[in-house]
């Protein structure tokens, strides 16, 4: 039979995502979760201790001259059942963490628990695409390409336009495409490659270079400016190095001033849980959302190749009729 706590630790075992701020190390975001989950799982009611049947001796009189015993059945709990002897009923839950977040890094990070582990590397193993936010600052270059490191040049960008910006963002796009074609391993003429194409399942086969399949500007006000990225196998070092390389094409410098990642496949930051719901009633509501999610995703993935799922077009037929008798009456 199944303890509550057993149970409830079913119902947990699945991905979610959480907000990791900047500042922290992914390690103690996890470890604070595991924590978390643990002593969900402990507060949990457990089941009543079993009793047992013992045979105890006691006078047959309680006068002192009497030396007679006799043995009655008596019930008593199983002490070495008890909770405060067996300890937790969990001591350790298996928490892994998907695509790792830098300690200056903040945003998604996707966790799962259990046999939530598989899931999530099956998720990664379709090369699904993150999303991040770079805030970039013309004007400074440093050792590690963030504005916290040792300044090693400082330069002018009052020449520097959005127009300028767009074009060497096209220019990096467009050779990055290229790199995802050629990395894809697919012949481009073929039915295959237009199939993977129109899914959106276009992809490096196996570990690749990082690849950057979208960039553009979305805020720029000199020296700041906030860039949109979408990529494919990157670490968050990279990223920073991309803006220093935009400050070089742009014949200036430039140093990264934060990294937010705001998707990592379908995980979003709407679906990300605060540090204040890294509970474990909290993260049960997550995984119960993210099954439902991609519950309704295969429905409509099915409707689409399958017409007969379809519901009827009713209000086209009922058009269509008059239509008809109207043709056939001239």
């Amino acid at each position: 039979m199944a303890t509550p706590a057993i149970r409830m630790f079913r119902k947990i075992e699945g991905l979610f995502c959480v907000y990791k701020p900047s500042g922290v190390h992914w390690k103690l975001v996890r470890d604070g979760i595991e924590t978390k989950l643990l002593k969900g799982l402990s507060d949990t009611p457990s089941l009543p201790i079993p009793k047992e049947v013992r045979f105890l001796a006691h006078p047959v009189s309680e006068t002192e001259t009497s030396k007679e015993l006799t043995l009655s059945a008596v019930s008593l709990p199983v002490l070495s059942k008890h909770p405060l002897v067996t300890g937790p009923e969990f001591q350790h839950i298996k928490v892994g963490v998907g695509h790792r977040l830098d300690a200056f890094s903040s945003g998604v990070m996707v966790l799962a628990v259990g046999n939530g582990n598989k899931a999530l590397h099956d998720l990664y193993a379709t090369q699904v695409t993150r999303d991040y936010t770079l805030d970039g600052e013309f004007g400074t270059a440093t050792d590690d390409f963030s504005h916290t490191g040792r300044v090693v040049e400082r330069s002018t960008y009052g020449h520097i336009t959005q127009d300028k910006l767009d074009r060497v963002l096209a220019m990096l796009q467009g050779a990055n495409q290229k790199a995802l074609l050629m990395y894809s391993n697919v012949d481009m003429r073929s039915q295959e490659a237009y199939e993977l194409a129109v899914q959106g399942l276009l992809g490096p086969e196996g570990k690749s270079l990082p690849i950057l399949t979208g960039l553009r500007c979305v805020h720029f006000q000199p020296p700041n400016f906030t860039l949109e990225v979408q990529c494919l196998n990157e670490t968050q070092k990279y990223l920073r190095k991309i803006v220093h390389e935009i400050g070089l094409e742009l014949r200036s410098t430039a140093s990264c001033k934060g990294v937010r990642r705001t998707r990592d496949g379908p995980f979003t930051l709407q679906d990300a849980l605060t540090r204040n719901h890294w509970t474990a009633s909290d993260v049960l509501q997550a995984i119960k959302q993210y099954h439902t999610s991609k519950e309704n995703l295969k429905y409509s993935h099915r409707q689409i190749m399958d017409p007969a799922l379809q519901p009827p077009e009713e209000s086209t037929t009922v058009n269509m009729k008059p239509a008809r008798k109207q043709q056939w009456g001239q």
